[in-house]
């Protein structure tokens, strides 16, 4: 990591920086800073809310001797300054679980950004953390690599398809770190999985599933009508590039995960599901996509299913299939949270434990010994042989700050999130057209519907159209 700019590098971050004018930030500073091996990471967190300062607080401040929290940004003023007291007595009554704690003891005081590109413009911050809604990754991302800064950014990584292709291409014109917050990559049973299931340690795998089930019947998020914000949340910065619309409690801080325009749930926790599944497959991308769903049952303002079916075909003849039930709370597998069916066995796994179940003989089928031995192992069982907890966040995050100082790649990288993060937009498009739906991996795009290919991005609002987005 040099301050050394070539000219091709210089045309083709350009491109990516185009924003700085209109902004009035200028081109963004790289910070220059060329890290130790023993050195601190000075970290910036941009959306310091409720998952924002999970990461922080459980997970690099794990970490005293790599890295610092140097800057904290977020448009409620409360998350901050870190002051509890000063929360809307509202949101705690009614998102107690949602509402961060805060005052945490930091051994310097972080610098306090109301705007996060006066965070990025710091040349003393070496990397970011973005964990702000989902329709905000995209921007903050790319600026950050502008700005000479690694990143680790929450999943799901973009609201849309098209954002993710661009978050890819501003990195690859770039040196920076960037990693993507799908946890179970740093999960020690899930990455043992991963090598075994494509070795064929249940056979051929040709059909997996996964459920997603939440008891928000009958009232779900509520029905509200749009109100005047609390003055301490700037709600036109929380909207950015989506379009205008009046404040309504239950969209922000916290509820934002069940209305289409800013998250969903097949991306917010589908994306998980999807991203462990393919990673064990072996798979990278569907050809096909099949939704059914609706929404007539949760009584709320929510606009995204509250049933959902989804099923993804791969070249290989491989089927994925994934529900999201938000009317019922009993959970639909024998065990663990994904189950893959090999010729040979099945495997049920979440991040506590795996179960093998060997195939019986079949009709007209005379073998009689297993083709796989029965097995199952749990964190409990000592099987950690690296000696780690288990918690594939804090994995995540120290494998991160790992990479920033030896530059290799992190566990999750952009290619990798971004890819499983399309999952569950091709999941949402295939729902608003109603068709089965043809992709392109390579291309990305679909083959056989232009309605949907219109759906691959939206339009910014003027003042954010920016990095080509």
């Amino acid at each position: 990591m040099n301050n050394k700019t070539s000219r091709r590098d210089f045309i083709a971050k350009s491109s990516l920086m185009a924003a700085g004018a209109s902004l009035g930030a200028g081109v963004f500073p790289a910070s220059g800073n060329v890290l130790g091996a023993n050195e601190k990471i000075r970290v910036g967190f941009i959306g310091i809310g409720n998952r924002g300062s999970q990461l922080m607080t459980q997970g690099f401040m794990n970490y005293p001797n790599d890295c610092e929290v140097a800057a904290l940004c977020d448009i409620y003023e409360p998350y901050m300054t870190r002051n509890y007291s000063e929360v809307h007595p509202r949101y705690i009554a009614d998102m107690r679980g949602q509402i961060p704690r805060m005052g945490e003891q930091f051994p310097r005081k972080p610098t306090l950004y109301k705007d996060w590109r006066k965070l990025l413009e710091d040349k003393t911050i070496d990397a970011v953390c973005i964990a702000t809604p989902d329709h905000w990754h995209a921007l903050q991302t790319i600026a950050a690599i502008q700005a000479g800064k690694d990143v680790y950014c929450e999943k799901p990584l973009t609201i849309t398809i098209f954002e993710g292709r661009k978050m890819v291409e501003a990195q690859a014109a770039s040196k920076q770190i960037v990693a993507v917050g799908l946890n179970r990559r740093g999960n020690v049973i899930y990455q043992k999985m991963a090598k075994e299931i494509p070795a064929g340690k249940i056979g051929k795998v040709t059909f997996a599933r996964s459920v997603r089930f939440n008891g928000m019947f009958p009232d779900g998020v509520g029905k509200m009508n749009p109100e005047t914000p609390p003055a301490n949340f700037d709600w036109d910065a929380w909207l950015g590039p989506r379009a205008y619309r009046p404040y309504q409690y239950n969209i922000a801080p916290y509820k934002f995960r069940w209305f289409s325009d800013y998250s969903s749930q097949m991306g917010n926790w589908g994306v998980h599901y999807m991203d462990a599944t393919r990673w064990m497959m072996g798979e990278k991308a569907p050809v096909a996509i099949t939704t059914h769903g609706n929404k007539n049952t949760l009584t709320h303002d929510g606009d995204i299913p509250d049933t959902m079916q989804v099923t993804f075909e791969f070249a290989s003849g491989a089927i994925i299939a994934f529900s999201i039930t938000e009317t019922s709370s009993s959970p639909m597998m024998q065990r663990g949270e994904i189950e893959l069916r090999g010729t040979k066995g099945t495997l049920y796994v979440n991040e506590s434990l795996f179960q093998i179940v060997p195939n019986r003989p079949g009709q007209f089928q005379t073998w009689t010994n297993p083709m796989v031995e029965a097995e199952e192992m749990s964190r409990k069982d000592k099987m950690l042989e690296d000696g780690s907890s288990g918690d594939g966040t804090n994995v995540m995050i120290k494998n991160f700050l790992d990479c920033v100082k030896s530059r290799q790649t992190p566990f999750c990288p952009l290619e990798e999130g971004h890819r499983s993060t399309s999952f569950a937009h091709l999941a949402n498009i295939a729902l608003v057209t109603k068709e089965r739906l043809q992709w392109d991996p390579e291309k990305e795009r679909f083959t056989n519907s232009a309605k949907a290919n219109e759906l691959l991005h939206y339009d910014y609002r003027s003042q954010w159209k920016m990095f080509g987005l």
